[in-house]
């Protein structure tokens, strides 16, 4: 089987603070440069493509040396942190801005579905919208014709075909554009994150479509998601970024155990990645500990836990709720914990007060694996302060039942339950 798709040595450098390439003086040093046939002087500077570092440079490498080859009908995962350099690579692979510097062949055409509604008109109805995207995607108008009833189908907006875009909903523009991107027959399909705007169903359908696409039509799917599910279900190899640096390049399982890795921070709160709403509150700590007396990160199914939320109110609070859930390394939910749910929520919390809001579980319902925690804050309603993975803990199996006996399969979630006649 050759190779579809082939980057070599392919980096990507952008000018932090301005639109455009750099100011005048950098483009008439390119250009001196350029006529005595020397290398361009900003390909030897620019910062590392680390979003939490304070910028010491005017450049920075959003991608840098990447290379791979993707095989026809292979499905290909690219995962990496928020900013760590995925869609500028789906940029460069479509090509719709090119590369700093390398080179990127392949082979057949190339349909793109990069973000929700990318080459929509919101005056056009959906049915123009699928003859002018064919058209932008090399289809000629009999193409589209034959294929027309097909993506009408897929897209389920059959209802809404002859009304303008405009009037769609995210979930329904994304649906019609993958339906579009899908059965246009393109040899490499380029899908970002987008899937995650449709709904369950959707998201299953076009998943299968996918699969369709790559084992029984032998063709090529590039395919960007945080879902690790989606991903071990979908690609049969991976590239990790990591700051604008191919990080790893292997099989499926390998590279989400490396992202999956390279995630966790056990035995550490942290706030990397938390939105704050407004400043009336935060999250300071958050801790565990078994039965009220040790702190671990290390649970085992059975046992009472408790979390304690360390809050400091930098003002006058009333009906506080606070809310925790889990998920497993691979994002999918386990199970969820707030104050609102079982009409618990904290009243009258007093200006630069700071206390523990504890979450007691009575016996760990989980099983072997490494779960990591979301939480947040919220007055009245009003989001104040979201945390996501700012704790992870490790679960390992226990005598839950008290009975010396766990179901056999490997994972599992547990819960009381009685057996009568």
């Amino acid at each position: 089987m050759s190779a579809i798709l082939k980057a070599e040595n392919i980096s990507k450098q952008y000018r932090l603070g301005t639109v455009g390439s750099g100011t005048l003086g950098d483009d008439l040093k390119r250009w001196w440069y350029g006529i005595r046939g020397k290398e361009d002087p900003f390909l030897k500077i620019g910062a590392e493509n680390d979003r939490g570092a304070k910028a010491d440079s005017d450049y920075v490498w959003a991608l840098r040396n990447i290379n791979f080859e993707v095989e026809q009908g292979e499905v290909l995962g690219i995962i990496g942190k928020n900013g760590a350099g995925k869609s500028t690579l789906l940029k460069l692979l479509s090509r719709v801005t090119s590369p700093t510097t390398g080179s990127i062949k392949t082979r057949g055409r190339i349909a793109s579905l990069l973000e929700v509604g990318t080459g929509f008109h919101g005056e056009l109805t959906g049915r123009e919208n699928i003859f002018m995207n064919g058209a932008v995607l090399g289809m000629t108008k009999t193409e589209i014709k034959s294929k027309l009833d097909e993506i009408i189908d897929f897209s389920g907006c059959e209802k809404y075909i002859d009304t303008p875009v405009k009037r769609y909903s995210s979930g329904m523009t994304v649906r019609l554009g993958f339906a579009v991107a899908a059965h246009l027959e393109p040899e490499i399909l380029v899908v970002d994150e987008v899937l995650a705007v449709g709904d369950a169903d959707f998201q299953k359908k076009a998943l299968g479509k996918m699969q369709d696409l790559s084992s029984g039509e032998g063709r090529t799917v590039l395919f960007v998601s945080h879902n690790m599910v989606s991903i071990e279900k979908l690609c049969t190899r991976c590239l990790v970024i990591k700051n604008g640096l191919a990080a790893f390049n292997g099989p499926t399982k390998d590279s989400v155990r490396y992202y999956l890795s390279e995630q966790k921070k056990v035995n550490a709160f942290t706030k990397s990645y938390s939105k704050n709403f407004n400043d009336s509150a935060e999250i300071e700590n958050i801790k565990c500990s078994e039965d009220d007396y040790s702190y671990s990160n290390l649970l085992v199914s059975g046992q009472k836990i408790i979390f304690e939320v360390e809050i400091k109110a930098n003002a006058d609070l009333n009906n506080l709720n606070v809310g925790l859930g889990f998920y497993s390394e691979n994002n999918v939910p386990q199970f969820h914990c707030s104050t609102n749910t079982i009409l618990k929520n904290f009243s009258e919390v007093k200006k630069n007060n700071k206390f523990r809001a504890k979450l007691i579980i009575p016996k760990w319902p989980l099983g072997d694996g490494d779960f990591y925690v979301n939480a947040f804050i919220r007055e009245n309603g009003n989001l104040i302060e979201h945390l996501e993975k700012c704790y992870w803990v490790s679960s390992k199996k226990g005598d839950y039942y008290g009975s010396g006996k766990l179901p056999s399969w490997n994972e599992g979630f547990y819960c009381e339950y009685d057996w009568k006649k």
